[in-house]
């Protein structure tokens, strides 16, 4: 297929302490109050003002190159400032590059962000054809698409309203149904379908993939690693303005999620700082080999692992306390839930006490976990306190380093079967 866009050592710098109050006047007294090496007379006190940091500047993008072909729908993710709506941008159009070449092929219709492309004082009707119009179509294209984009967005309610009055998930919900269907070649969305609610997020997700199908390219960017996934074959991975990695979606997630991770595989505190509350108080929490003392955070598909926790029981009398754990993986999916009353469990008294269960040895896959949510439930219902993101940790393949995630088998566990393989006698 051809190539429909080219980025060649993309670069985008943008200069701090641009002077913008909001007002001519302000802005001339700013301005003056600098040249005469007087105070902002409109800073903040305790903040650093914009004509200090006159001077300095980041790099938001910095030596990006990639290419993608016709009919290729490709996934942008990284941290928050990675460059990742900047780099949208000017793929767009919306903001021109410092340094390096951009070749576009194609129409683009684009959703950057909530109302991008709309003005506020039209009618959804009106917006319809405006983008329409800056798009290059013609009226009676954008009519042939009227009805098929007002029945997608589901606001014919409110499509002779003026679009100042909708809500961000009715803009939301237009501007991608105009940018869908309106037929670019290039279909170019950033995080705002957020702003969506599950359904209609889900009813995005299908079209862009319908849009893929029908030879068009798209380009996503999303903090949703399973749409990421469902949506896209290949991913890029942006870190402080800088591409770290360009593959296939399922490496470039687990890539960006292992160089993301911390793992704590113990965390202990004095009972002065312990989290908790009247009822509990969390002294320790940890995961290790049994009967070990490594307190490494890498273990292998084939360690058996003891996970513990010692807490204070400060409610009164006698209660069943229920201790739970959820463990979800690296793409958030939850594994299993874990509880102490699966096992009879005898009522407790205020007290120290310790709480361990293991792991087999060849149950997880590898990858990066974490014990997300643990819980600390009283008579089966009442959660007494609960404690985020305790524990997080590693498994691998034996004999590889901390990227061992490579040529892991599918699924979210790998358990060893028995199996049995006779021969059956007899004539085929």
């Amino acid at each position: 297929m051809s190539t429909v866009i080219s980025v060649e050592h993309l670069s985008k710098q943008y200069d701090l302490g641009v002077i913008g109050t909001g007002s001519l006047i302000r802005d001339f007294e700013r301005w003056w109050a600098r040249a005469r090496n007087k105070p902002d007379p409109y800073a903040i006190i305790g903040h650093e003002t914009d004509h200090q940091k006159l001077g300095e500047s980041i790099l938001a993008l910095d030596d990006v190159s990639f290419t993608v072909k016709q009919g290729e729908a490709l996934g942008i993710i990284g941290r928050n400032g990675a460059g990742k709506s900047t780099l949208l941008k000017i793929l767009s159009r919306v903001t021109a590059p410092t340094s390096g070449v951009v070749k576009v092929k194609g129409r683009i219709g684009s959703l950057l962000e909530v109302g991008t492309g709309f003005h506020p004082e039209l009618t959804g009707r009106e917006n319809v054809y405006l983008n329409g119009a800056i798009l290059g179509m013609k009226k009676v294209e954008v009519a042939r698409k009227f009805d098929e984009i007002v029945d997608f967005s589901g606001v014919e309610q409110f499509i002779d309203t003026p679009v100042k009055r909708y809500s961000s998930g009715m803009y939301v919900r237009l501007a991608f149904a105009v940018a869908a269907h309106l037929d670019p070649e290039i279909l170019i969305v950033d995080e705002v379908l957020a702003v969506g609610d599950a359904e209609f997020q889900k009813k995005c997700l299908g079209k862009m993939g319908d849009v893929a199908g029908e030879g068009r390219t798209v380009l996503f960017v999303s903090h949703n690693m399973a749409a990421i996934q469902n949506l896209c074959n290949r991913t890029i991975v942006l870190s402080e303005g800088r591409q770290i990695f360009d593959g296939d979606s399922s490496d470039a997630m687990s890539y960006y999620l292992k160089t993301t991770t911390e793992t704590k595989t113990e965390c202990s505190w004095q009972p002065e700082d312990a989290p908790g509350n009247e009822s509990i108080n969390l002294l320790k929490a940890w995961i290790k080999k049994p009967d070990s003392n490594d307190d490494g955070s890498l273990f292998t598909v084939d360690d058996d692992l003891e996970v513990g926790v010692e807490f204070i029981n400060k409610i009164p009398g006698e209660n069943v306390l229920d201790l739970t754990m959820h463990l979800r993986d690296e793409r958030s999916v939850l594994v299993f839930v874990t509880s102490s009353i699966d096992k009879s469990q005898p009522s407790l008294q205020n007290g120290l006490y310790r709480a361990t269960f293991k792991i087999p040895k060849n149950l997880l896959n590898q990858g990066t976990y974490t014990f997300n949510r643990l819980l600390f439930v009283k008579d089966y219902g009442r959660v007494v306190f609960e404690y985020p993101n305790v524990l997080t940790f590693d498994i691998i393949k034996p004999g590889t380093g901390r990227l061992g995630w490579m040529g892991a088998k599918e699924g979210i566990v790998r358990p060893v079967l028995p199996w049995n393989l006779e021969e059956i006698n007899g004539s085929l």
